[in-house]
Order: C-alpha cells, then structure tokens, then sequence
C-alpha cells in the first residue's frame, strides 16, 4: 500500500452499496484506476434504486427490478463485494477501515453510508409499524397495501405522501398525521406546501395537521411468544384512527454512528469542504451522509437528492484518486415526487424573500412557482410542467437575477400559449 496523497494508489474502498457508491466505483474504473476496490455494503443486496421503492414499486403492477446492475454486469468493474456486513470504525491515521472483525486498508476511501430513517420509539418490534428506506421496507409496504390494509403515514414529506397515493390508487383508506400546521415546509416553503396539500384532498387522502402522535394503539399477540399488531394510531387529543398498516416518514439521520472514533468532523453529516474532502488523507464523503459547503450558494449543505448522490459519488472518488487535481462540487438541487399520477419536481433551496406563480395555476393543478432570495432566482417548483423545470434548474446555476427569472418565464409561457 502506499500514501494515496503523494503516490499511486493501490486499495480504494468505498463504503456504502448506495448509489453513491456505485458511482464512485465506475468513476474509478472509468478514471483508469485498476487497482483494487473493495465495495462495502450494510445490507446484502446489490446496488438498488431507491426512488422508485416509494414509486413504482408500491405502484405497478408488477413490482420492477430495483438493482443497477445484475451480479454478472457488477463484475465487469471488477469489485470485491463485502455485502451483508456494516463497516464498523475507520482509522484515518493508519489508513484502515474495520468491517466487522477484520481490517481493510486503503489508500484512498469515498464513504457513502447514507442515512437511516427515523423510527417511532418503542414501535420497532409492533407487527404492520414500518419506515420506507430500504428495498426489505417496501416489499412489506407493498405486501401490507396488496392486502387491503388501512393505512396511516406519520409525517406529510414526499416520501409519505407517496405511500398515501399508493393507497389511494388501490381504493384504501388513507390517513396523513402531520406535526405541523402546514406539510413540507421545510422542501418547499409554506406557500407551496399548502399548495400541494389541495392534491391530497382532491384524492380522498384525510389530512391532519398540526397535530402529533401520542402513540399507536395494538392487538394483543396470539399465543406465547406472539408479537402484537398495530390497530390504530393515537393522537395528542385522544382521537384513534384505526390502521393496519402504518408508516412512518418523520426523516432520515445521517449515518455516522460507525464514525465517532475516526477523528472525522461529524455535524449533521460528515462535514467536508467544497472537494467532499474531509481533511483527512485519501478520506472523501458523498450522498446522504455528506455536508459539504456548495460553492454556488455559500453555504453548507447536506442533501438527500438521488442527483446529488450521484454526482458527488462519481466526484468524490476522482478527487480522492487524485487530489491535487481535486474540483468542488457545487449544484443546483434537484428532486422529484409522484402523487396521484401528478409530477412534482423542485430545483434549488425553498425559501427565500419571495413565491411567485410565474406560469399556470394552482387551482389547474399545473403551474410554476419562482423562488427569489434578494435578487437571485433561488429556486423553482413544476407541478406536471416536466418540460420546464430543467431550464430553470440552468437559470439558477447561472446565478440568474430575478428579473432575467421573470423575462425568461414569460418567454416559457409564450410558448406554452402556442403550443
């Protein structure tokens, strides 16, 4: 092994079998690197999709394929698979990574650990009580929905939303609890959250906001050794709503347990600079797990965004094999959800100074609203308009002022006028 910050490098791992992961592999292979790479997964599944567990997968027909790659198209980037097996401590300072009770050193590490769904306390071992982060995740979701179940989500994000309109989409009941008074706030302001409340209500979903869970209510286990079963979910103001199946979509904490030995800035996230470099020799982060500082709006960010995991998978692992070259990663978020058969998609950072409906309408169920911070376009939501978000997505990497952002969706709406 030699020192991957002055010399060649002979072992990368790259920890986490995530998108993020996978990117960083085949960016290494297609840099030219053919030393060894070891790819180290918690879970024992290949590589997957996560997106579409939430989608299409609680959707179609036919539950799709989720992998990346087959096992056999895997080999082909010639990768030591340790699947099945948390990493469980990194050492910085000797250049060694322990995954369960072996050691694995490297000259160069992308860590990709992702995040883990929050869960309700006390609930992990109550039978129907389920999060969606994980392949396991949704085939019980869908199994429970194939079944007719009676659902409530905990938590009114994208994620829960989802679920609700898989319900729906079967003729079931459906239930959102929500904290706060108004859903999504924090991924796209009060504005537009209520907004995109209106499509729950148009599709039969029961919404209850600004209220909490005071616990879920169960059936007794069957027998010796049974395990009980949710009936219902209990609120602050004693109201039950019954269920059978239950999901909690209250976020997702960075992955970082298996880091507070290493030495590593850990706040929210494995803290990193523009690079995705940690500080540490050779040690770069990417994905869900990762707050960097993103050039392009001045601030330190961490992501949960399929794009995002996949552009920082294939940067960080080019920068950690080279870091003298080393480039920042600086984006224009980007993510997007499916409900009731509506595309929604959002670029940039909510909030802002201003929300302005620059396109369509709220009451059509299509539109575009324009974020400003000061004078900047900041962001941009479409809600079934796929063909617009892009190029908003290129105004606002452009740092484009509000006035440009205003010209320029004039010059959209013209066009949709003629078309």
């Amino acid at each position: 092994m030699t020192d991957g910050a002055t010399g060649s490098v002979r072992d990368m791992v790259v920890v986490g079998a995530s998108l993020a992961g996978l990117r960083a592999v085949e960016s290494a292979r297609r840099t030219g690197y053919d030393g060894r790479i070891t790819l180290v997964g918690s879970e024992p599944h290949l590589p997957y999709d996560r997106p579409p567990l939430s989608k299409a997968y609680l959707d179609d027909a036919e539950p799709p394929s989720v992998l990346y790659r087959e096992r056999e198209k895997l080999a082909e980037l010639d990768v030591d698979l340790a699947l099945g097996e948390p990493a469980t401590a990194l050492d910085p300072e000797r250049r060694v990574l322990r995954v369960g009770g072996r050691e694995l050193p490297y000259d160069a590490a992308v860590l990709a650990t992702g995040a883990r769904a929050r869960v309700l306390p006390g609930t992990e071992h109550l039978k129907g009580v389920h999060t969606l982060r994980t392949l396991d995740d949704a085939i019980a979701v869908r199994e429970a929905l194939d079944a007719g179940a009676r659902t409530v989500v905990i938590g009114a994000g994208f994620i829960g939303s989802e679920v609700a309109s898989a319900a729906r989409k079967r003729g079931l009941s459906a239930t959102i609890v929500e904290a706060m008074p108004t859903p999504l706030v924090r991924s796209i302001g009060t504005e537009m959250g209520a907004a995109l409340t209106g499509l729950h209500s148009a599709h039969g979903t029961e919404m209850r906001c600004g209220t909490s869970v005071d616990g879920l209510e169960s059936t007794s286990p069957e027998g010796a050794g049974g395990t009980a079963r949710v009936s219902g979910v209990r609120l602050v103001d004693g109201t039950v709503i019954p269920a059978d199946l239950v999901v909690v979509g209250i976020g997702a904490t960075p992955e970082t347990g298996w880091l507070e030995s290493s030495g590593l800035s850990l706040d929210n996230g494995v803290v990193c600079d523009e690079t995705l470099w940690t500080g540490f020799p050779g040690v770069y982060a990417a994905g869900d797990v990762v707050r960097w500082h993103n050039p392009l709006f001045g601030a330190a960010m961490r992501i949960e965004h399929w794009t995002c995991a996949a552009e920082q998978g294939a940067i960080a692992a080019r920068n950690a094999l080279d870091p003298g070259a080393a480039t920042p990663y600086e984006t224009v978020p980007y993510f997007w959800s499916d409900w009731y058969g509506c595309r929604i998609q959002f670029v940039g950072v909510p909030g802002g100074d201003q929300v302005e409906v620059v396109s369509g309408s709220v009451e059509t169920g299509a539109f575009v609203a324009l974020y400003r911070t000061g004078d900047r376009l900041t962001g941009a939501l479409t809600v079934d308009r796929q063909s617009d978000v892009m190029k908003y997505r290129k105004q606002i990497a452009k740092r484009a002022s509000w006035s440009e952002a205003l010209d320029f969706a004039r010059t959209r709406e013209a066009a949709w006028a003629k078309a």
